[in-house]
């Protein structure tokens, strides 16, 4: 095979000369590589990522405006603790404000419908205990949030949703949601904006500090940078093994356009490991890796029966009870996960730093850890 070949031009305008190389196009080196052209817009700032459109979860996501449902943040609080987990959640509220602020609620689609947890018969343990701690996370969260009533039984509102088997929910009037695709489209347009220079189909391979200068070999050239930001989430692992970064794989599935559907809101169920919600009259649902934790580690794209089925069956179950709607859409998207709550955004090597484990919470974080990150570096 003939070895690419690039012109003066390209090598001029694309390949050489950057201050800063950031390796991922996904919501946080996006950000990043914004805000780091704001802070020193003399600076050359390239992207670099390595499929045609971002191959992590910030294009497969299911467009959750979230920060937290009533037994996500009991658990999260018994991992990590009080002190931690408010910590964390300031970072996602801030950074979904962070998020709007930066691109527009027109942009992004934004639809400020609030999130609904669901239980079933079950799960009454579990939903006592939630609703029993609606209050307390109310006055828990009022300083970050800056509302005393963010939670609240919504469970009369089951019949009129049309749930099946549903017997508590609880709504978190906070959340929102958005379009992933409009997200993204906006970010990378903003970057070129900024003058950014972002490459597709550019995989970095091995990274090489020598002298002043870090060098990022991919296939077609071998570019350099004086700093790099590794923004590739649970793809870190490639460079850095010993990274407390986990990935773990999300199964989604869209069905065919719905006469009459009426489901608006964030839905999450069984601890947040389902999701769903609608969008353009279609079902979107997702989740279910803790049906196997141990297969859904993987940075692999790819579906299995055990999650599909499973997701099928909560659709036709619990979701569009006795109706089986035609599955147009399925695909999956790798998020990062670790033993802390608070993503890592911190120095790597010399020259090399990372903004990476947003523990599923990407749309929240991404943002407020790209700009985290743009400060991070040195001008």
């Amino acid at each position: 095979m003939t070895k690419q070949v690039f012109s003066y031009w390209e090598h001029r305008q694309f390949l050489q000369g950057f201050d800063v190389a950031v390796v991922g196009a996904g919501i946080v080196g996006l950000t990043a590589a914004v805000f780091t052209k704001r802070r020193w817009p003399r600076a050359r700032v390239c992207v670099l990522e390595r499929d045609m459109l971002p191959n992590g979860a910030s294009t497969k996501n299911a467009g959750f405006a979230c920060f937290g449902s009533i037994s996500e943040l009991l658990e999260q609080e018994k991992k990590g603790g009080t002190a931690a987990l408010l910590e964390v959640v300031q970072a996602r509220w801030e950074g979904l404000a962070l998020l709007r602020s930066l691109l527009g609620d027109a942009a992004l689609r934004y639809e400020p419908v609030g999130g609904f947890e669901l239980f079933r018969a079950e799960e009454e343990e579990l939903a006592r205990t939630c609703q029993e701690h609606l209050g307390y996370f109310n006055d828990l969260l009022a300083p970050v949030i800056g509302r005393p009533d963010s939670f609240r039984d919504a469970t009369a509102a089951v019949s009129r949703l049309g749930l099946g088997q549903v017997t508590t929910m609880l709504e978190n009037q906070a959340e929102g949601a958005l379009d992933t695709g409009c997200l993204m489209h906006a970010l990378l347009r903003l970057a070129w904006q900024e003058d950014v220079v972002v490459l597709h189909g550019c995989p970095v391979t091995a990274m090489e500090e020598t002298g002043a200068v870090i060098r990022l070999q991919t296939p077609g050239a071998t570019l350099e940078a004086g700093q790099v930001l590794l923004a590739t989430n649970a793809f870190s692992r490639q460079f850095f093994p010993d990274l407390d970064v986990q990935p773990g794989r999300g199964q989604v599935l869209v069905t065919e356009p719905i006469a009459g559907l009426h489901l608006p809101g964030t839905f999450h169920y069984d601890k947040g490991y389902y999701y769903f919600r609608q969008v353009d009259g279609r079902i979107l649902l997702g989740g279910g890796r803790h049906l196997d934790f141990a297969a859904e580690a993987t940075t692999a794209p790819g579906l299995t029966d055990l999650v599909q089925n499973q997701l099928e069956q909560l659709l036709t179950e619990v979701i569009l009870p006795g109706q089986r709607p035609r599955i147009d859409y399925r695909w999956s998207g790798v998020m990062a996960f670790g033993a802390e709550l608070a993503p890592i955004v911190q120095p790597l090597a010399p020259g090399i730093f990372g903004a990476l484990r947003c523990n599923g919470m990407g749309v929240a974080l991404g943002a407020g850890v790209g700009k985290r990150a743009a400060e991070m570096l040195a001008g």
